[in-house]
């Protein structure tokens, strides 16, 4: 705990602006028995449920504190999102797939390809109001493949409306997307390009298409997220804290070599659960998440 609370020293915030982690709060290390973890989503009562993607699992972490297998195998899923519903959508790497699974286990294929196409990868995925999905298709060559390259062109962010298996292309103009948010009013979604180090806002229209797309920061990454007073982080070297004008408010150290993503659970949404390599880490937090 002692190199912890170095690590934490670390940690940057301008006194004119509030802090985000709770007072004396530093990073606590749950479990480190992984390969890679990722892809951490609450559901509605707080519990977090993750990936460890190369060992083909996927985990819950409960308000309680404890860590449970949820699910073996599991589609090598990548990102996940717990719909209204209580089903875990996942972005099913084996296969390029995005699955649905309920709460009981039983799975089912959503979406398999696009114009027959395999996709490159889902990524990370966010759902709308409407039941929607917003997703990230970066190509990342993987062991178990077969295919050495993509089926297709570019590398771009999809929406899959509700009830539908062919999603639509809504954002071409990103060199590789990677992690993916959209705000509680619905009206804007944010992109991580992890492959030009850049975050992206755009407008939601009424169609579920995007348009007038801002560079909110000059800084990509991995996974992101919001809290409740509309600050973002994004995930990579640590967690990086950014208010809604796009300024630098906080730097959250974990020490791992890579901090894949990160979301906020627990009972009152106010623990941010960080998947970080082989381990994961939680961080009381003064602020809420709001997905």
């Amino acid at each position: 705990m002692k190199t912890l609370a170095l690590l934490f020293c670390i940690f940057q915030q301008p006194d004119s602006l509030p802090g985000v982690v709770a007072p004396g709060a530093v990073p606590e290390l749950v479990s480190k028995q992984f390969s890679f973890t990722e892809g951490p989503a609450p559901d509605k009562k707080g519990n977090i449920y993750f990936t460890d993607q190369p060992n083909n699992r996927i985990w819950k972490y409960d308000t309680e504190g404890k860590l449970s297998l949820f699910l073996e195998p599991a589609g090598r899923s990548n990102g996940l999102y717990v719909d209204k519903k209580g089903n875990i959508i996942a972005c099913a790497d084996e296969n390029n797939e995005m699955w649905s699974i309920t709460p009981r286990k039983k799975i089912k294929v959503m979406m398999k390809d696009y114009a027959g196409k395999k996709f490159n990868g889902p990524n990370d995925l966010w759902i709308d109001a409407k039941g929607g999905i917003y997703f990230t298709d970066p190509y990342y060559q993987r062991n178990y493949w077969t295919r050495q390259k993509g089926e297709i062109e570019g590398q771009k962010v999809y929406y899959l409306p509700k009830g539908k298996n062919q999603p639509i292309p809504v954002a071409d103009d990103i060199k590789k997307p990677n992690g993916i948010v959209g705000t509680p009013d619905g009206k804007h979604l944010l992109v991580a390009d992890i492959g030009d180090n850049k975050t992206y806002k755009y407008e939601i229209n009424p169609d579920g298409s995007l348009g007038n797309r801002v560079l909110f920061v000059n800084k990509g990454g991995d996974g992101i997220t919001l809290d409740n007073r509309g600050n973002l982080y994004i995930c990579g070297n640590g967690v990086s804290v950014f208010n809604p004008q796009g300024e630098q408010i906080a730097q959250i150290p974990v020490p791992e070599k890579w901090t894949a993503n990160a979301c906020f659970g627990g009972k009152n949404r106010d623990i941010l659960f960080m998947t970080a390599s082989t381990a994961v880490y939680v961080l009381k937090m003064s602020v809420q998440g709001v997905e």
